[in-house]
């Protein structure tokens, strides 16, 4: 096939994934403004939130990778043009997901006592405390929002989440800047603020995305129907089972991310304090990456729907194409402007802080380097994962995740981060070294899968499928 073959597909995935990205990007910009108003208060603060948000990425990394399962299962349902696919995914992944944003916050909360015995400044602890049990809380309305957020897009109606997402946002910063510094008659919380605007965020999403959805045609024959007493067990399994390799290689990859926090914090303030400035601007970069790969989900579980294994491989390739595209400018810019970035999350002017302010810049600064790097494979690596997942194959792809993040990656950032002269550096390395082994490894197995596929199936054709529901 010529380029134009995955080329022409261009229009259409950027169409479906745009506003996936823009929602993501809502969710990793949450975190941006909270570091950025927080990071004015000190360094000291900002290692504070960082070291609590590493705790609730780990729980949040589970819920949301967990939820991915409805995706597919929604968009082969829509491929097939079945209601009753459909409503069954839909009121049995949102069961799953409100049991599991409980569960999490239970988790995390029971868990906090943990942060006392990691080797943290001790002032850093004592400021992430309280500021753990109000983010903490906010997982369930989260996750409840994935489970319809996931549906939707699903459905290819990606546009609900994103305005939702966006209302957060707004509903984010304008609190913040009341309780962070105190404005008017609210009271001057300092990171607590951060969090109150965090949480009450998530809940205006949640009740923005259950009231949109119930009142579009398209989904009046979903909402239809819901009982506890038709929850089934056996439909509750089939999603379980998809789910559950969904959420360990999401938390394979985010458990190393807060690996580099905690490791980070070993040495000291400054290095955590740069970690959480060089890992917000990769976030935010990854989530375009991560919006493509969400429409790969869909598309590929679409084309499996539809039986069409040739297509399905053609929409897989060219979203790699624009992922790569997408990612290589953004290594350009942080090549380019990898010392002016860090400085907009760091108040200079605060002579106090000088010295530090001035270290953690000078840190972050080398840490973009290897972020721009980082960002072709974290690309490569997150499409393939996407469009595996649309095939619901999730179990060989679990296990590729763990050996290259927790076998390849993880040691590699130890050593090079403790043990060597490198330090953040070092451990920024390590997290390379574990994207690049699973972007390898990732579509070798999407290769030689899709190409089996086409020979067992030449001819587009309705496929009885193990997870059908």
């Amino acid at each position: 096939m010529n380029l134009e073959t995955y080329t022409k597909e261009f229009s259409y995935n950027l169409r479906l994934a745009y506003p996936i990205i823009l929602g993501m990007l809502g969710h990793t910009i949450v975190g941006i403004v909270d570091n950025i108003m927080v990071g004015k208060l000190g360094p000291t603060e900002l290692a504070a939130v960082s070291l609590g948000n590493s705790f609730v990425f780990i729980a949040m990394s589970l819920g949301i990778g967990f939820s991915t399962a409805i995706t597919p299962l929604a968009a082969q349902a829509d491929g097939r043009k079945s209601v009753t696919e459909g409503r069954s995914a839909f009121h049995h992944g949102l069961y799953l997901c409100t049991i599991l944003g409980v569960l999490l916050f239970t988790v995390i909360f029971l868990s906090k006592p943990i942060i006392s015995f990691m080797g943290q400044p001790e002032n850093v602890v004592d400021l992430a405390k309280p500021y753990l049990d109000i983010v903490a809380f906010s997982l369930i309305p989260l996750i409840i929002f994935q489970g319809y957020k996931q549906f939707a897009d699903g459905m290819s109606e990606t546009k609900i989440s994103m305005w939702a997402t966006i209302l957060g946002n707004v509903v984010n910063v304008f609190l913040n800047y009341l309780f962070i510094y105190g404005i008017w008659i609210f009271p001057e919380l300092g990171i607590v603020g951060a969090a109150i605007g965090t949480i009450v965020s998530r809940f205006v999403m949640l009740g923005y995305m259950h009231f949109q959805m119930k009142n579009m045609v398209k989904f009046h024959p979903f909402f239809e129907g819901f009982s506890i007493k038709k929850i089934k067990k056996e439909v509750n399994l089939k999603i379980i089972n998809l789910g559950a390799p969904s959420a360990m290689q999401m938390f394979f990859e985010v458990g190393l991310f807060t690996a580099a926090v905690w490791l980070s914090g070993r040495l000291g303030i400054t290095n955590q304090a740069a970690n959480q400035i060089a890992l917000s601007l990769a976030s935010f970069t990854f989530m375009f990456a991560m919006g493509l790969s969400v429409a790969a989900t869909i598309r590929v579980g679409n084309q499996k729907g539809l039986g069409d294994y040739k297509q399905l491989r053609v929409v897989a390739i060219s979203i790699f194409l624009v992922a790569i595209l997408l990612e290589t400018l953004f290594a350009l810019i942080f090549i380019l402007f990898h010392k002016q970035l860090p400085a907009l999350f760091i108040d200079m002017d605060n002579v106090k802080d000088l010295a530090a302010n001035t270290e953690v810049v000078a840190i972050a600064a080398q840490l973009l380097i290897v972020a721009a790097v980082f960002q072709i494979s974290d690309g490569i690596q997150v499409v393939f994962l996407g469009a595996l997942r649309g095939l619901q194959d999730v179990k060989l792809p679990m296990y590729i995740t763990f050996i290259a993040y927790w076998i390849v990656g993880f040691p590699t950032s130890v050593y090079l981060g403790i043990y060597t002269t490198l330090g953040a550096a070092g451990i920024w390395i390590g997290l390379l070294a574990g994207l690049t082994t699973a972007a390898i490894f990732l579509y070798i197995r999407f290769n030689k899968l899709t190409k089996r596929l086409i020979i067992e199936n030449p001819a587009p054709q309705p496929l009885a499928d193990e997870f059908v529901i």
